[in-house]
């Protein structure tokens, strides 16, 4: 199989019509999981694949009566698509089931790189809403088991009447640059000679703005004079939502302030050029995989040179 991503990074493309409005009707639901489909995950959050790896969605009617604890992704035109727990889904001695042992299972970031759009962006959203609703079983208020709702999008917690809703954490991601040179960094524990461009969480009572100038100086001491906002991409590792700077920075000397990076420094365009063409240097630059924002803000920079 071979990427056939229209977007320049991953989970943005051909997403479902989520059909916000169907939650709360029961009768549509039913109707929608008797001709629709489904994508099964296992305990890990892959995904059930054919043999030759491709997606293996269901009709969601083998896979139980009714959606019960599913979860409604959306439509795809008049198709309704959901996803299901592999440990909810029914056995093989059900009428027409599917094997609950299917060939393989497909992790997120391979589906990203193999898998059409709309497969892709599917298993994402899947992926994120089930991994907050097996980590978020319990109200954090009185303790009481939650019921999930809204075809699997609200927690509600009859013991205190509290609401939970999927949650996601916005953090900036940017292509710093002093005009000729781009900063890039690398975490503890990643592939030799792998860099990336710098990233953060944005804190309470905080804009994107002021996240992108506290992050890059308590990652880099570098100081950023200007930013601008590009593009956003749902990150669900586990559930973040990456949000795309440029900025312009004075050409401090990088240092790692802090044990989020173990390295920074200035890349001139040639090294990062080479990179990106995939020449064959055994001590070159590495950089992140073309599912990422992050790919993308640098070859963003590179291009614009």
């Amino acid at each position: 199989m071979s990427p056939r991503r229209a977007a320049p990074f991953a989970f943005v493309e051909a997403p479902l019509d989520r059909a916000e409005n169907i939650r709360d009707d029961s009768a549509a639901l039913a109707r929608l999981w008797a001709a629709g489909r489904a994508l099964v995950l296992d305990a890990e959050g892959r995904a059930w694949a054919a043999a030759d790896g491709s997606l293996l969605a269901p009709p969601a009617v083998d896979l139980a009566d009714g959606p019960g604890a599913a979860l409604f992704l959306g439509l795809r035109g008049d198709e309704g698509w959901f996803a299901v727990r592999a440990e909810d889904a029914r056995g093989p001695s059900a009428r027409g089931a599917v094997d609950p042992a299917p060939p393989s299972c497909v992790d997120l970031r391979s589906a990203a790189a193999q898998w059409p759009d709309f497969e892709a962006t599917a298993f994402a959203q899947a992926r994120a809403v089930l991994h907050w609703r097996a980590r978020h079983r319990y109200c954090g208020a009185c303790g009481g088991a939650l019921e999930y709702r809204r075809a699997g999008w609200l927690g509600y917690c009859a013991g205190c009447g509290l609401e939970h809703y999927p949650r996601t954490d916005p953090a900036v991601i940017v292509s710093v640059s002093d005009g000729e040179r781009l900063l890039l960094g690398r975490g503890p524990g990643w592939a030799p000679r792998r860099y990336s461009v710098l990233a953060g969480f944005v804190e309470p009572g905080e804009s994107l703005e002021q996240t992108v100038v506290r992050e890059v100086f308590e990652e880099s001491a570098v100081r950023v004079l200007g930013c601008r906002y590009l593009a956003s991409q749902p990150w669900p590792f586990p559930s973040s939502l990456m949000l795309g700077f440029e900025a312009e920075a004075a050409p401090d000397v990088p240092q790692c302030l802090s044990d989020e990076l173990e390295d920074a420094r200035w890349f001139s365009r040639d090294e990062v050029g080479a990179a990106l063409r995939g020449e064959s240097d055994p001590d070159g630059l590495l950089l992140s995989p073309t599912i990422s924002i992050s790919r993308w803000l640098i070859e963003r920079w590179h291009g614009r040179g």
